[in-house]
């Protein structure tokens, strides 16, 4: 991601590969492989990405970076440790009859909280 921060739906990508899978019933594992990016459930709505965004700001302001014992190392992404934190590692979604199993108007949710680095998503379904 070239932004620093970002949020990305991912919901189509893993229901495809939920397809692929063969699996009809199960789990599936969808894992931010990176201590500064999270992986979330939420709504689709832009609104609600601004408030996330700016709420996050708030609880972990990016600045001043000299406020962070963590980027006397060189960093300056101690807030976006911080904000990986508050929004989560993982989720786990159902698989029922082939399909993710979700609540009304829930997604997934790739949050970057510093881009500059290559970054992964690991997915695991596990099922018959």
């Amino acid at each position: 991601m070239p932004d620093r921060r970002g949020f990305i739906n991912i919901t189509s990508k893993i229901e495809e590969l939920v397809q692929r899978s063969g699996v009809t019933e199960g789990l599936c594992l969808v894992n931010a492989m990176h201590i500064t990016a999270s992986v979330f459930i939420n709504d689709n709505e832009s609104g609600l990405h601004h408030d996330y965004e700016a709420w996050l700001e708030k609880l972990a302001p990016h600045a001043p970076t000299t406020a962070y014992r963590h980027n006397r190392t060189g960093e300056d992404n101690a807030d976006a440790h911080l904000k990986r934190q508050i929004m989560g590692r993982e989720v786990v979604v159902a698989i029922t009859k082939g399909k993710l199993d979700f609540g009304p108007w829930e997604q997934i949710f790739y949050g970057e909280f510093d881009g500059r680095r290559r970054k992964r998503v690991l997915v695991k379904i596990i099922g018959e």
